[in-house]
């Protein structure tokens, strides 16, 4: 029972006195404290509590160099610098002094370094050299021959790459480059030793005659895809050889290209009417066919970035299904895609019988570079100016390996693993960017 007397004695046991209700009544206030402090450390850290508004945004530089190490460019930047690393390690293991000082390493290991360095610093050098400008020669104008031999070599690259490209923008995979050089080849030759025309309409007529003739054998696979739905890699591989063997049997009979009187399968030399003129006089290699190859570069910008026709081969290339419901013709697509394909790889082989080898028609004329075509097309990300800079890139390596071959005696057959070392990197982007630590686009 409770004591009237004594009030404290009222309360039940238990129950709360009023210091614990002060404490009651406090601790709202102690807990909005403690999350007012929280969250102003969290603020100043910039942790979990840090308000959207209060969070800095990253500089431009900070933006940019994050752009570049998640972009595909710096991917075909490394891969040519791996491939270079790799190559020279293979430069070093062959080069007949670093053998011999390896067997006495442990005793004079400088020995060995020294040649490894002698080695690849020579053979690097002879391909600048061979490049890019040679040193050693007396005048200006000499020891900038080997950029204008570069440029020859890119300029059939630069065409065929473009060509090859074009068709990867549409989901299409355009292999048939050998088939199409030669029978572009074939034609502009025909009309180049066979017709007497005046100069400037005889190169006319010979440029656009082999330009249709490498459309035409290209858009063949394209009909095929577009109307039976024929894998286009197939076709374009069997007609490489269709071409080789038609051209090959034209070469061989007197009545067809043949050189009346000869018995090898290689036609009568190419007219001077026909031949595509040198930029800088006979000194130097160089034709209008560099020329030509850059206006390509520009009408294929163009063509994918400025016209329906892009905005129709961006679809279809992204996805042919959604194209279809937007009311795209894809079919058609594909045909035009490799008509033009056809030809910019039909301007390569023009340039070849026009310009570069204009001693005749022969079986061999493509040099392999309708297959280096699909290589330059790949480093340059089937985009114009990407596949100016990889056609400039092969056609260094192209020029600089046999100035390698002659002044280092170094087997011109390591440019070309260079080159499929710099294929294969590209094909595995995740292992460039383990590599050197790159950050993934989802990264930031």
């Amino acid at each position: 029972m409770s004591d009237p007397q004594n009030p404290e004695a009222a309360r039940p046991t238990g129950a709360s006195g009023d210091l614990d209700a002060d404490v009651a009544i406090e601790e709202p206030d102690a807990v909005s404290s403690e999350q007012q402090t929280a969250a102003d450390a969290a603020r100043t850290t910039g942790g979990p509590g840090t308000a959207a508004a209060d969070v800095p945004p990253p500089s431009r530089w900070h933006t940019m160099l994050h752009q570049i190490a998640t972009g595909n460019a710096i991917i075909s930047v490394l891969a040519v610098v791996l491939a270079l690393l790799v190559g020279a390690i293979m430069i070093a293991f062959t080069d007949e002094r670093v053998q011999e000082t390896a067997g006495y390493f442990f005793a004079r290991p400088t020995d060995m370094l020294r040649a490894i360095w002698d080695s690849v610093a020579g053979a690097y050098t002879a391909l600048f050299q061979g490049a890019i400008y040679n040193f050693r020669r007396d005048t200006f104008l000499a020891g900038i021959r080997p950029l204008t031999e570069t440029l020859t070599f890119a300029t059939p690259l630069i065409a065929g790459g473009l060509g090859v490209a074009l068709a990867f923008r549409v989901g299409m995979f355009n292999i048939g480059g050998r088939g199409q050089m030669l029978i572009a080849a074939s034609v502009a030759g025909w009309i180049g030793f066979g017709f007497d025309l005046p100069w400037g309409l005889h190169m006319l007529v010979a440029l656009i005659g082999g330009l249709v003739g490498g459309a035409l054998w290209a858009g063949i696979a394209g009909l095929l895809k577009a109307r039976t739905g024929a894998h286009e890699v197939i076709v374009t591989i069997m007609l490489n050889y269709v071409a080789f063997y038609l051209v090959f049997y034209a070469l061989s009979e007197q009545n067809l290209l043949q050189a009346p009187g000869s018995a090898n399968p290689k036609s009568l030399p190419m007219k001077e009417s026909v031949v595509l003129p040198k930029l800088f006089g006979d000194r130097y290699n160089l034709h209008l066919g560099f020329l030509l190859a850059l206006i390509a570069v520009a009408v294929v910008w163009w063509i994918l970035n400025r016209s329906s026709l892009g905005f129709r081969i961006r679809a279809v290339g992204e996805n042919p299904a959604a194209a279809r419901s937007a009311g795209i013709d894809v079919g058609r697509t594909y045909i035009v895609v490799m008509l033009i394909s056809g030809g910019l790889v039909g301007l390569a082989g023009v340039n070849q019988v026009l310009g570069t080898v204009t001693s005749g028609i022969t079986v061999d004329l493509d040099a392999s570079i309708g297959f280096d075509a699909i290589t330059v097309a790949l480093l340059g990300r089937s985009k114009p100016l990407g596949i100016l800079a990889a056609g400039l890139l092969f056609g260094a390596f192209k020029a600089g390996g046999f100035a390698m071959q002659a002044s280092e005696n170094i087997p011109v057959d390591i440019v070309l693993v260079v080159q499929s070392l710099i294929v294969l990197f590209i094909a595995a982007p995740p292992l460039i960017r383990a590599i050197f630590r790159l950050p993934t686009r989802e990264a930031q």
